[in-house]
């Protein structure tokens, strides 16, 4: 968080820590290996959050209250997690820009399976709600990666060690997400 991947070394991790490199290297073969993993918990933590709700779906629920809620979930988690959700867009600029061995390459494009996964939640629920003619003719793919992006622009101006209240932390996922289901306009 405070250097990114790149800048970052063990010496670092361990320093921060309290502890030693080797304590480190007991647990993680190398710092993409202790990125991996942190990744894969973001990437959990996300699918925790927000499984539940599209589960909840079966109850009764409109298809637009479902989105609302996926996307506050979203949303919640992403504030909860910011550190672990940061590494997590930190591998889509790796994936995209990092050079890597093929294995490391393997890996991390496991890793954005399952953020695309996770994206296809949200996409699968928009294309119910374009079935249902709740949207204009909007792209589901556009749709879904404008409202994700929205909400995962928090990572990068919100600060959490400035705000440490879980109440203020959903109330600012509930406005994030009016805004983006609702525009700014009466």
């Amino acid at each position: 968080m405070r250097q990114g991947y790149h800048a970052t070394s063990i010496d670092d991790i361990a320093r921060a820590l309290g502890s030693t490199k080797g304590r480190v290297y007991h647990h993680f073969a190398s710092k993409i290996d202790l990125f991996f993993a942190v990744h894969r918990e973001g990437m959990k933590r996300l699918f925790d959050a927000v499984v539940p709700v599209v589960q909840k779906e079966d109850t009764g629920q409109s298809t637009l209250e479902t989105l609302e809620a996926m996307l506050q979930a979203h949303a919640l988690a992403l504030l909860e997690h910011h550190t672990y959700e940061s590494v997590v867009v930190q591998g889509v600029h790796l994936h995209r820009f990092g050079a890597m061995t093929p294995e490391e390459r393997q890996t991390l494009d496991e890793l954005i399976a399952s953020r695309d996964a996770f994206e296809s939640l949200f996409k699968g629920q928009l294309a119910r709600l374009k079935k249902a003619g709740f949207l204009r003719h909007a792209s589901v793919s556009v749709a879904a990666k404008t409202l994700l992006g929205g909400i995962q622009w928090s990572l990068v101006w919100y600060r959490p060690d400035q705000d440490t209240s879980p109440a203020s932390r959903e109330s600012l996922a509930r406005e994030m997400v009016n805004v983006l289901m609702h525009g700014l306009v009466r």
